[in-house]
């Protein structure tokens, strides 16, 4: 009998099964999961509220926040059409607990859409460069029915991470949300957005609010989003352009203070109790009056009594803790919120102090321990105390003596692989205000920190641990980057020296200190700049080292200076071969110095660098040529380019049927504007800048027009379009 097969197809979450049996054989045929390519958006592993690093930050007790916590549940289940909600409230106010707690209750009933929660200072939470993907990967992750979608959307654009943040959020969240129906998920979904304010961009955080407050049709899945912030400005002018329909907001110190103080009376009641059962102390210990007073000190600020709390427990005998506590909080003038936690911070400082020392040894004391505090205030990204110690060069048995009593203002892991935290910003805020830090022995100047901080990181480059040709000891130089394990690169760039190779720009961009011909920078830039590019590159962050320089350019001196010079030269160089540096970071040495141009100062400078087994070529190319970069993307010929007014972006159109928005100055593609049916035959700007305006071959973009009328040129004015047709006539058409 002829051998026979039989086929059954079952489906699942991610692929269809299909299993085939031939003479007895079975066969599985699993296709690709949608892990694999949802693996490709980069996240910011910090943001969850339930991540690792933040595991230990507090929900609200029981029978707290009850009525404000009704109120925002009663907004996200409800069918109001406002979809942002709007916590704002002075610093220390308990904004971030609530957020979690309205994460946490939403996420244990399968209705939460994602959670992003924002800290200054915390590395890839400090931006919004991973905000929307972290939050797609979310969404792929707590909405089963969103896998697919959004998989499919990474495929349809592979490049979507590089995008703009309107693009990803309209590719990446609201495209999938909107093809969802009823029966995939439930009829709302809380999206939570903490500390927005923490985001390092005022630019960045205009455009959030702007895109929070772009939900799907209502007709389809209800995305609510819960948006905490203090009301700071940039905030607040993005809430003014929003329609009121959009959304609700309450300012958190605006409640009762009556209201606020009893929740901060039961906070304190139930801490103290904990430490009462630590220390051995009474069971009613230490009494109503007490927990009063302390919540009547707090001014309406949880941190207040959160660090009253820390503070109480680190110390050896609590009641001498608490005791100095009480003696601070009496006043005979009424103090408001920030001076009873400048107050606080002041206290939790001087008491950390070890007396007998001599006045010498004080002054080294206190020199040594602004240089901490201030390194971890100033930090874009925190570091564990090892790596820290390395960067300052100070001991590490240093370090951990300094800040051994001062649990109470930072989070300090037992586990001393994970960073060192701040527990509240506030501190930040305080130890940079020379008004409001009024002890000169703990005030940290802001400017001399980030010199401080960028000399450590040059020194940290430059030394024998630092950068050289080949770290991670790659076989040959045509290794891709795809290929290197990142274990490998890990262990070859300690995290010390990939936060100095990341940040030492910014730090001395921040310090407003000026590159000079034979400084520390320009001798650093002459010997290890091709390291750096190399390091970059190891570490996926070649495609800012354009932006970098840019930085540093604006820091050196007139034209005339050599460090200029070699820094413009600099530039062209990353330009002509960005792609070879992300791709292959050996080539640095290879490829990108032989077809360098004789005259550039980089291939003058590193020539020495070049592999024995490669010969330098005399270059036809004397210098460089008035190509600036290439941009790569489209995938057919171009029909038709245009600069925007300001000269910042470039408009490229195509017959691959998209048009493109490019960086002028870095060539990289911000935006890429898909769904024409036909290739495009113009692009202009409008003279704002603001408005795109596409003419297509088929007309169904901008505006409709008959075959016959096919345009050869375009023009915008205001709301002026001028079309020239290939007939011969011009044509003036006002948009309305």
């Amino acid at each position: 009998m002829a051998s026979t097969t039989s086929t059954a197809t079952y489906g699942n979450a991610d692929r269809s099964l299909q299993v085939h049996t031939i003479n007895g054989s079975v066969e599985f045929h699993v296709p690709l999961g949608y892990e694999s390519t949802l693996g490709r958006l980069p996240q910011a592993a910090d943001a969850p509220f339930n991540s690792f690093a933040t595991q230990h930050k507090p929900t609200c007790l029981p029978d707290t926040r009850v009525d404000l916590l009704h109120k925002i549940q009663s907004w996200a289940d409800g069918t109001d059409e406002r979809c942002v909600f709007w916590l704002s409230g002075l610093a220390g106010t308990g904004k971030s607990t609530i957020a979690r707690t309205i994460a946490r209750r939403y996420h244990d009933s399968k209705c939460l859409a994602a959670s992003f929660f924002f800290s200054r200072g915390g590395g890839e939470v400090g931006h919004a460069g991973k905000f929307v993907t972290s939050i797609a990967l979310q969404l792929a992750r707590n909405v089963p029915a969103l896998k697919q979608r959004i998989s499919d959307a990474v495929v349809e654009r592979d490049d979507i991470a590089s995008q703009s943040l309107r693009d990803q959020w309209h590719h990446l969240v609201l495209g999938p949300l909107s093809k969802l129906n009823d029966r995939d998920c439930p009829a709302s979904l809380v999206l939570v957005v903490d500390a927005l304010d923490e985001c390092d961009s005022n630019e960045n955080i205009r455009i959030i609010v702007q895109l929070l407050a772009e939900a799907p049709s209502p007709t389809r899945v209800r995305l609510r989003v819960l948006l905490t912030s203090r009301p700071e400005v940039p905030i607040r002018h993005g809430f003014c352009e929003m329609p009121d329909s959009k959304h609700q907001d309450i300012v958190l110190h605006n409640i009762p203070r009556s209201i606020v103080d009893q929740d901060i009376a039961l906070f304190l009641q139930h801490n103290l109790q904990l430490i009462a059962r630590e220390c051995y102390l009474d069971a009613g210990w230490p009494g109503v009056e007490i927990v009063t007073q302390l919540a009547q000190s707090a001014s309406g600020l949880f941190i207040w009594a959160a660090t009253a709390c820390r503070f109480i427990c680190e110390g050896l005998f609590a009641d001498e803790r608490l005791r100095i506590l009480l003696a601070g909080s009496v006043s005979s003038n009424p103090v408001g919120p920030e001076e009873q936690l400048t107050k606080m911070y002041l206290t939790v400082l001087q008491t950390s102090i070890r007396h007998g020392y001599n006045a010498q040894e004080m002054t080294v004391y206190y020199s040594t321990l602004r240089l901490i505090l201030g390194s971890i205030v100033a930090l874009t990204s925190p570091l564990p105390v090892g790596s820290l110690s390395a960067l300052l060069r100070v001991p590490k048995h240093k370090v951990d003596q300094m800040l051994r009593d001062l649990h109470a203002i930072l989070d300090i892991p037992d586990d001393q692989s994970r960073p060192i935290r701040l527990h509240h910003p506030s501190f930040r805020d305080f130890l940079l205000d020379k008004g409001r830090c009024s002890d000169n022995s703990f005030w940290v100047d802001e400017k001399s920190t980030h010199e401080k901080l960028a000399s450590c990181c040059l020194e940290l480059m430059s030394g024998q641990s630092g950068l050289r040709q080949n770290m991670c000891s790659l076989v040959g130089p045509g290794a891709l980057r795809s290929e290197i394990n990142d274990g490998a690169v890990a262990s070859s760039l300690l995290l010390e020296l990939q936060y100095a190779c990341r940040y030492w720009i910014r730090h001395l961009v921040q310090s407003q200190q000026h590159v000079v011909d034979k400084d520390t920078t320009h001798l650093f830039l002459q010997k290890h700049f091709l390291h750096w590019l190399e390091a970059m590159s190891l570490m996926r962050e070649s495609s800012r080292c354009v932006h970098l320089l840019d930085s540093l350019q604006a820091l050196a001196g007139p034209s005339v200076s050599i460090v200029q010079s070699f820094l413009h030269d600099a530039k062209r160089f990353v330009l002509r071969f960005q792609s070879i540096l992300a791709d292959a970071p050996l080539q640095i040495y290879c490829s990108a110095l032989v077809f360098a141009p004789e005259r550039s100062l980089i291939r003058q400078n590193f020539v020495d660098q070049v592999p024995e087994t490669v010969n330098m070529l005399s270059m036809k190319e004397v210098d460089w040529d008035a190509c600036r970069s290439t941009l790569e993307g489209h995938s057919d010929w171009i029909t038709a380019v245009a600069f925007s007014p300001d000269g910042q972006l470039v408009a490229s159109a195509s017959h691959d049927k998209t048009v493109r928005l490019w960086e002028a100055a870095t060539g990289t593609c911000r935006s890429t504007l898909e769904g024409h049916s036909d290739w495009i035959t113009a692009v202009a700007f409008s003279p704002d800048g603001q408005l795109d305006q596409w003419v297509l071959r088929n007309q169904q973009r901008f505006l409709w027009l008959p075959s016959e009328s096919r345009t050869s040129q375009t023009a915008v004015y205001t709301n002026v379009v001028c079309l020239g047709l290939s007939s011969g006539r011009v044509v003036l058409l006002k948009v309305l």
